[in-house]
């Protein structure tokens, strides 16, 4: 599928005014000057037509610039881990200094599945998406780690919000639907039904802002849709067919590829970001699950659950440079890195564990017992301006 895209209004020299580059900052906007003042070179193709009120990229070649320190608004928050456990309705919250358990709380309803940050940073929402019909939102306040009171919203397996922040974008996984609310009032005020993808799941957003590749994890294929329009274009089988469970998603620093992991398949899926075509498989190990970008963006990390390893993938090489197993065995499944870039903190799904792991010298640190059912886990503070959900996925 082909994607016109209509200029930029805005000079990207208001982009790097705004955003406060410098030309001398390696991927940063270039311009040159002539008798007329100052000029730009064309935007990148997907760095085209932003997204209204999307917070313009600090790079254009790395829509994760922003990850590299914590933002001034997140400075009085408490560091700490927390992990919803989806078979014990509970939350447990690692103190990441010591490696102790120093809080569980109940979730606020059943079947916790991923704890969000909110657009803003300042509020950590758990994802219950049961009992069937209905769910909520468990707020928790970042500055102490206690939790509010639940929020009633319909089937949140997941959560992400648009790039704008216009929206709390839930993932109603049960009623194969794309839920818009307005993340203030927590009014459902969308509702876009995607009945050809069962188990949506996750996702990851262009580097301008208008569209998304979400999986379809039940179903074997990728769903893509329009943001701004609300609108689902198309969707895409895999080429493992039906029997593939595409997992997480993430967009490639330079704006210009999704990976896609896939549990059956055993690796990842590589999509064009402007096409949305599939340009090729990376064989990774049995059961990969989670990608998360390291804090200076030259890597990607790579869950395997079912055997019990992280893969390591480098953008700059294209290739798998690295294969670590988890000493003793283990299921991780999903987490983030600390805001220092160092430590992998992930869920052992099926272990009812947590491991802090070492991605410099590659060692466990901690292996740390929580409650059953471990899944979306997010370490939180995190370096970035905002967040588009999930366990934390920062720009």
């Amino acid at each position: 599928m082909n994607r016109r895209r209509a200029p930029l209004a805005a000079s990207l020299a208001v982009v790097a005014a705004v955003a406060g580059c410098s030309t001398s900052e390696a991927g940063s906007v270039q311009h040159t000057e002539t008798t007329t003042g100052a000029t730009t070179s064309a935007p990148p193709p997907h760095l085209a037509d932003l997204l209204p009120g999307m917070p313009p990229p600090l790079s254009d070649t790395d829509v994760y610039a922003a990850n590299r320190e914590l933002d001034p608004s997140v400075a009085d928050h408490r560091p700490l881990v927390y992990v919803p456990n989806s078979e014990s309705n509970s939350v447990t919250v690692i103190d990441p200094a010591t490696f102790q358990v120093v809080d569980t709380f109940p979730a606020g309803g059943l079947e916790p599945q991923h704890v969000v940050p909110s657009y803003d940073m300042q509020t950590l929402y758990v994802t219950n998406d049961l009992p069937i019909g209905g769910g909520s939102l468990l707020p928790i306040d970042p500055r102490t780690g206690t939790p509010g009171q639940p929020i009633p919203v319909r089937d949140p397996y997941n959560m992400y919000y648009t790039p704008d922040g216009k929206f709390a974008l839930v993932v109603a996984e049960a009623d194969k639907s794309l839920d818009f609310y307005d993340p203030e009032t927590w009014q459902k005020l969308h509702g876009v039904p995607v009945p050809d993808c069962a188990g949506v799941d996750h996702m990851d957003f262009t580097a301008d802002g208008r569209f998304a590749l979400a999986s379809c994890e039940f179903i074997g294929r990728m769903l893509v849709f329009d943001v701004a329009e609300r609108k689902p274009i198309r969707t895409i089988d895999l080429p493992g067919g039906r029997s593939g469970k595409p997992q997480d998603v993430k967009l490639s620093p330079d704006g210009k590829q999704f990976f896609v992991a896939d549990m059956v398949a055993n690796g990842m899926y590589v999509f064009d970001a402007l096409t949305f075509e599939n340009t090729g498989f990376i064989p990774t190990g049995h059961g990969a699950h989670g990608l998360y970008i390291t804090r200076d963006s030259k890597q990607m990390i790579i869950t395997n659950r079912h055997e019990g390893s992280i893969s390591v993938w480098d953008f700059a090489q294209d290739k798998l440079v690295h294969k670590w197993f988890l000493p003793g065995g283990g299921s991780p499944d999903m987490g983030n890195i600390s805001a220092d870039g160092r430590v992998f903190w992930v869920s052992g799904r099926h272990h009812g564990e947590v491991y802090a792991i070492d991605i410099i010298d590659w060692k466990l640190l901690a292996r740390i017992p929580v409650g059953k059912g471990a899944h979306g886990l997010t370490v939180w503070p995190q370096p970035g301006r905002y967040s588009t959900g999930h366990t934390g996925v920062m720009r």
